[in-house]
């Protein structure tokens, strides 16, 4: 298994694994494929990696700018995309680490997230009272600070999140 940077053939298989991914998954909308193509569209995919054996891509993790209010350079994390029948093998894990750590190259200020507190917290992302963004309950969103400070404020995604692929 290798994690590699998305090449543009990759398109394809990753939008094929996130729509697998997240098919049954009640609190999804089926749209995080659609994301991701509005992100890479706006050239918004700051990282966008795969996990790839000799099956092909079986995994996909992307990262994109977000804007904490008077905070610096600030990521969000998500979507992360895993096959279901190769989820539970460590595959979500090394994407999340080999994103982060490229973040940390980047003296990036630090990552959110919105998604499992469990799964994520083994990444050190914590909840905060003072953080927060639009339509995600607080117990689900959570940051992890690289090079900054605690941050305090509204999180706003790329409009890439709400079906608008403008900047």
């Amino acid at each position: 298994m290798i994690i590699r940077p998305e090449k543009p053939a990759d398109a394809e298989a990753i939008s094929a694994v996130t729509q697998a991914a997240f098919r049954d998954m009640e609190q999804s909308d089926q749209t995080e494929h659609l994301i991701i193509d509005r992100l890479r569209a706006a050239d918004a995919l700051t990282i966008s990696l795969v996990a790839e054996d000799s099956e092909g891509i079986v995994g996909h993790i992307a990262f994109s700018h977000v804007s904490v209010e008077g905070e610096g350079s600030w990521y969000g994390l998500g979507p992360l995309s895993v096959a279901p029948e190769r989820q539970g093998q460590g595959i979500g894990s090394r994407l999340v680490k080999a994103g982060l750590d490229m973040l940390e190259r980047m003296q990036a200020a630090g990552c959110v997230v919105a998604g499992d507190p469990e799964f994520y917290g083994r990444f050190g992302f914590v909840n905060s009272e003072t953080l927060n963004t639009d339509g995600i309950p607080n117990e689900y969103f959570m940051f992890v600070s690289l090079h900054g400070n605690k941050p305090s404020g509204i999180v706003h995604y790329h409009p890439g999140f709400y079906g608008d692929a403008g900047t």
